[in-house]
């Protein structure tokens, strides 16, 4: 589990292919590796991933199965960052909100303006996703958990739009969005368990 407030910003060094998937070389100098194990989580805008070996204080490995990489965006480029977030432990500050690190889709940007100091985030998610958002609800968006302003329903999905802060475009990668970017989404637990409750209950 994660909370969706990213501790650092790593990047890509190497992308070594193999059968059923890529190997993944991550430089992260800013996180904090000393409680990092073989077989431990991190999350990778947003997509939990697990370490397979440690090349030294600040480089990792990590395996990305076809799977992983046919319902995530951004793991398969050298050279691109990525939002790294650890695995919760019991009794952390949950600063943002429940995550669990699974992809439930990719949602296409359709604007990213300046408003103020601030930038509104405008993205289009898949059809399949529409009925887990709301207005003023939670979606993890790259890994990072984030608060929709409006949501409104389209043909193909819905058009959601978050505000970001200035803090969050420094500690994150979601300043270098564009419109026309792809972006991964996780849609909040209890909007699933609802669904799944509301969906049973009167078989």
């Amino acid at each position: 589990m994660f909370t969706g407030i990213v501790q650092a910003i790593g990047t890509i060094e190497r992308v070594a292919p193999f059968a059923g998937g890529v190997k993944l070389t991550v430089h992260a100098p800013e996180l904090e590796m000393g409680d990092v194990s073989l077989g431990d989580s991190i999350s990778h805008n947003g997509a939990c991933m697990t370490v397979v070996e440690q090349l030294d204080p600040h480089r990792y490995l990590i395996d990305v199965s076809d799977e992983s990489l046919r319902c995530t965006v951004g793991l398969d480029v050298e050279g691109g960052r990525v939002n790294l977030e650890k695995a919760m432990r019991l009794g952390d500050m949950l600063g943002g909100h429940l995550v669990s690190g699974h992809v439930d889709g990719v949602g296409d940007v359709l604007s990213f303006d300046s408003v103020g100091e601030n930038r509104e985030l405008v993205v289009r998610a898949p059809k399949a996703m529409a009925k887990y958002l709301a207005a003023k609800g939670s979606v993890v968006v790259n890994g990072v958990s984030l608060t929709t302003n409006s949501v409104r329903d389209v043909e193909d999905g819905c058009v959601f739009s978050i505000n970001l802060i200035p803090h969050t475009l420094a500690v994150t990668t979601l300043g270098q969005l564009a419109a026309g970017a792809q972006v991964n989404l996780e849609i909040d637990l209890i909007a699933r368990y609802v669904e799944r409750m509301l969906s049973t209950e009167h078989r």
